[in-house]
């Protein structure tokens, strides 16, 4: 009788450390610690001369994806430059430490689902964020409707 009574009460824990493992596996925030994870800093990458323009600070809070600018790496562009263009609560505030990611969720195969704010035209676009297997750098889809009609652009991971 004893082991009639043990292997459903074994099955039954295994059964449930299955599926720990798995809603664990499935949480964003477990990306944080793979390689290819969206978390950490990264450079901005201009689209007309190739060079970097701006630092983003990407975080996950609450299982969104949220980035933040955190400097400029442009040569002789003044601090505290405002977002001019900016309308709303962003209207004239300043660029360093304004969220311009937020509202993204992982769905399997990319981080969508949110926003994006282009700080140089002041318009907010819909957006994708896909990061590369190695991690070392980071696609963001900006768009209007449907992504077909946007713009990619390439971050890289900051050294």
């Amino acid at each position: 009788a004893m082991p009639r009574t043990l292997a459903p009460a074994h099955g039954l824990r295994l059964l449930l450390a299955l599926a720990a493992l798995a809603s664990l596996s499935a949480r964003p925030a477990a990306l944080a610690a793979q390689p290819s994870s969206p978390v950490g800093t990264w450079h901005t990458i201009s689209d007309v001369d190739g060079k970097p323009r701006g630092i983003i600070s990407i975080r996950v809070t609450e299982g969104e994806l949220v980035g933040t600018i955190a400097g400029s790496l442009v040569p002789g562009e003044p601090p505290g430059k405002r977002c001019t263009l900016c309308s709303g609560a962003r209207k004239d505030q300043p660029l360093q430490g304004m969220i311009i990611l937020s509202g993204l969720r992982w769905d399997g195969e990319a981080w969508s689902g949110g926003e994006v704010l282009d700080p140089d035209t002041g318009k907010t676009y819909r957006a994708t964020v896909r990061v590369a297997p190695d991690g070392k750098s980071l696609a963001l889809r900006g768009f209007i409707g449907v992504a077909l009609l946007g713009r990619t652009q390439h971050w890289v991971r900051a050294p």
